[in-house]
């Protein structure tokens, strides 16, 4: 072991459960939401991921930090996780690209890391009981706090920004993206300007955007009242794309209903069926909230894609308006690039409206 600091760990959640562990980072308290994830790879992504503020994850892959961490593969300036669990870190990373081990990366950030834990144990209590709210402490005494936060005031952008495309013009509403969405929009064509989740109908209709876009974030989306009244009043007007925390507000502005899961999707390995095509799909997912399809109105609203494992809502579509939105992560950071074909699709209806602008115009 090369780390010089180790001492004996708890994850304490909110039922009473304890779960033994050694705490091999300078800060050794953190608390919030505890989660799993079930990819095999990727951890530095998953980390980065702003869906995962205010959460402690569980990592089910039992040997984590063995490929260290690189410049290549940050989601965003820093994790905003509150704490990480492992069963086995390995603090001798070995890639061509590693400049840091995991370990190093997440006490520059003060992030409390936890190992030796029964991650499985772990995560079956969490399948059986649901998320539930936890401490990594050194104090077996410790309790659980209950306290919340602003998670979408603290993974937003605080001031809007620009990035250059020679397409169409796409107001980007970050609720806590991931780098790598605004690369794929980026790279088939959208100029992209960027606000911030409570940024007011004015200043988006100030750029005249030609297409909205509604990123993943964390936490209810009920929550995401600005964000909500944006999609009702962009709805119908143009183009209109949600991913994960956005695809839920997309429903929420067009009447549907979200509700919270037992443990939620999050993991590199979910099986997705897209319904128009009949293919199904491994994809990326992170949420703990889905769209409750009892709550979809059929006459305008189509499901166009279910996951396999549980037959929630994964992706729907209006069927007179250019609105549509998935649960899912099609940029894939970590994961497969199945369905990398969404934003493809998102230029294409856009395009489309861009001409028929035109054409009204003349």
């Amino acid at each position: 072991m090369k780390w010089g600091f180790k001492m004996k760990g708890y994850l304490k959640l909110e039922d009473g459960s304890i779960f033994e562990g050694n705490i091999i980072s300078k800060n050794f308290q953190g608390f919030g939401e505890v989660v799993f994830n079930t990819g095999m790879t990727g951890y530095q992504e998953i980390i980065t991921d702003p869906s995962y503020a205010g959460q402690i994850v569980v990592m089910t892959y039992p040997l984590i930090g063995n490929y260290g961490i690189n410049k290549y593969d940050f989601q965003s300036e820093k994790p905003h996780i509150r704490g990480y669990v492992v069963r086995e870190y390995c603090d001798s990373p070995s890639n061509f690209l590693s400049d840091s081990s995991l370990l190093d990366y997440l006490d520059r950030n003060n992030i409390p890391v936890l190992i030796g834990v029964d991650t499985r144990e772990l995560t079956k209590k969490l399948r059986s009981n649901g998320t539930m709210r936890g401490i990594i402490t050194n104090d077996v005494n410790a309790i659980v706090p209950d306290i919340k936060v602003d998670l979408l005031k603290e993974v937003s952008t605080r001031k809007p920004y620009h990035i250059q495309g020679e397409g169409p013009k796409l107001a980007f509403i970050d609720l806590g993206t991931k780098k790598n969405i605004l690369n794929m929009l980026n790279n088939v064509g959208f100029d992209i300007y960027v606000f911030p989740y409570d940024v007011c109908i004015e200043d988006v209709m100030a750029i005249e955007p030609e297409a909205v876009f509604f990123s993943n974030g964390p936490g209810d989306p009920k929550d995401a009242t600005s964000a909500i009244e944006l999609a009702k009043f962009f709805i119908g007007k143009i183009p209109v794309l949600g991913i994960c925390l956005g695809h839920q507000i997309i429903a929420l502005a067009m009447g549907c209903n979200t509700i919270k899961m037992k443990f939620g999707h999050r993991g590199s390995n979910q099986p997705v069926k897209d319904l128009m095509i009949g293919k199904s799909f491994v994809t990326s997912q992170n949420h703990g909230y889905a769209v409750e399809e009892s709550s979809i109105n059929s006459d305008e609203i189509v499901v166009t894609h279910m996951n396999l494992n549980d037959n929630t809502v994964e992706g729907i579509r209006h069927k007179y308006l250019p609105v549509f939105s998935v649960q899912y992560h099609p940029e894939a950071c970590p994961g497969p690039h199945d369905s990398m074909y969404i934003f493809d699709k998102f230029m294409d209806i856009t395009c489309v409206y861009r001409r028929r602008s035109y054409l009204a115009e003349i």
